[in-house]
């Protein structure tokens, strides 16, 4: 049947591809026109937005198929910008751009009201969480959809440590952290052999297991009304209560996350795991114990995720089911995807834009989800590598590449494990 094949590559074209993707842009756009009363029932702007994105798609394909001086002529103005910014960035020491990224962390939250401030503790939560994942999916190339179960391990753990034992915060925070790297791992050793979509559907699973047990388990979690009275946390006679104290303590859990992180991603490890994430035959071939390397990013990764609970707990002084669902594991996924997958850098700015711009959209909360959906399609469109990407991801291996793949990720001879 040939009008199926002719059909299909139609669609795969410039010019058709540039049309169906503008006018797909405009209809996204008819509910906001009409929540804002555009005139012409709201049919003026979305042909507007549709026009601009075809103008847009365009240009960019006559620059790319004209390949005359004036497409040259770009691509070395677009080089030596980027060029001169790789070279102002080299000139600079990254200790001194550490310590002024540190310095102002501290000192702008000084000048902001309580509610900036409680939304900075909440960046710096999923900051914690995102770069937890990012070691099991960025770097290990593992996909976990039930993340979010070991958020919720380690703030049950305090809730219920706190509440019923006495101990405090500080105690809790080791415990919470340990205990779910423990169930990362116990996680971790029934999918050892599960790939791709059958590791998505086991990790949500296990996730889904998680919250309904929490739910119903009255005796313990007391269901679906929660833990109250959580105690506050505590150092030498001062209570944390204020939303500046815990933004503090969020700051230190960030800071201490975001070194581990980039030493893991550094180390022999880290190599381990980025060669398994490229391919896993090859990887076993040059000596790397997949198990161990496997069972280690589960449990490293539901670390970060046990300490940001326990803070989370602390904070709020009450937790329920209702707060660790589905929902949130998707979130942490595409703040990972988003900035960058193995780049810490990449979630951390992935992790703020996910959290400060439904802030900034609340006049459009019907549709805040519907311009989120239409924000990753694009972004996975134009730059599927992400915000910022990781120098290890940057280079696009070959078929002919993929066999020296995980030799040129794992650099150190000696066999992991």
């Amino acid at each position: 049947m040939p009008t199926p094949r002719l059909s299909i590559t139609l669609i795969q074209r410039p010019f058709p591809r540039i049309v169906l993707t503008s006018l797909w842009f405009g209809l996204l756009s008819l509910p906001l026109m009409m929540e804002l009363k555009a005139p012409f029932f709201g049919l003026e702007r979305p042909l507007l937005v549709s026009a601009g994105v075809a103008m847009a798609g365009l240009m960019r394909l006559a620059v790319s198929q004209r390949g005359g001086p004036g497409a040259e002529r770009v691509q070395r103005m677009v080089g030596s910008i980027g060029g001169a910014v790789r070279h102002l960035t080299e000139q600079i020491d990254r200790r001194v751009i550490y310590v002024v990224a540190v310095a102002s962390a501290v000192v702008i939250p000084l000048s902001l009201n309580r509610y900036h401030i409680d939304i900075l503790t909440q960046v710096g939560i999923y900051v914690t969480l995102a770069l937890g994942l990012n070691i099991v999916v960025g770097l290990a190339g593992l996909l976990d959809l039930g993340y979010v179960a070991f958020y919720a391990v380690g703030a049950y753990t305090y809730g219920l440590l706190s509440t019923r034992v006495g101990l405090s915060f500080w105690e809790v925070l080791p415990l919470g952290a340990l205990l779910a790297a423990i169930f990362g791992i116990l996680l971790g050793i029934p999918v050892l052999r599960l790939r791709g979509d059958y590791l998505a559907i086991v990790t949500l699973g296990f996730g889904e297991m998680i919250r309904i047990t929490l739910n119903n388990w009255d005796s313990v979690t007391r269901g679906p009304n929660g833990i109250l009275g959580i105690a506050r946390p505590r150092l030498l006679g001062f209570t944390f209560s204020s939303p500046i104290d815990y933004y503090y303590l969020i700051l230190v859990i960030v800071l201490l996350t975001i070194f581990v992180v980039d030493r893991l991603n550094q180390s022999r490890i880290g190599r381990a795991w980025t060669a398994m994430r490229d391919d896993e035959v090859a990887a076993e071939a040059m000596g790397i114990n997949l198990m161990k390397a496997k069972l280690l990013a589960f449990g490293l990764g539901a670390t970060w995720a046990g300490l940001a609970g326990v803070f989370f707990a602390a904070k709020m002084t009450f937790i329920s089911p209702e707060s660790f669902t589905f929902f949130e594991s998707v979130i942490i996924l595409c703040m990972v995807v988003l900035g960058g997958m193995g780049s810490v850098l990449g979630v951390i700015l992935g992790a703020s834009m996910l959290v400060i711009l439904p802030e900034m959209m609340r006049q459009f909360a019907l549709y805040r989800m519907l311009i989120f959906g239409g924000a990753m399609v694009v972004m996975m469109v134009l730059r599927p590598q992400g915000l910022i990407a990781s120098s290890r991801r940057g280079i696009a291996l070959g078929p002919k590449d993929r066999q020296g793949s995980a030799s040129a990720a794992v650099t150190s001879p000696q066999k992991m494990g």
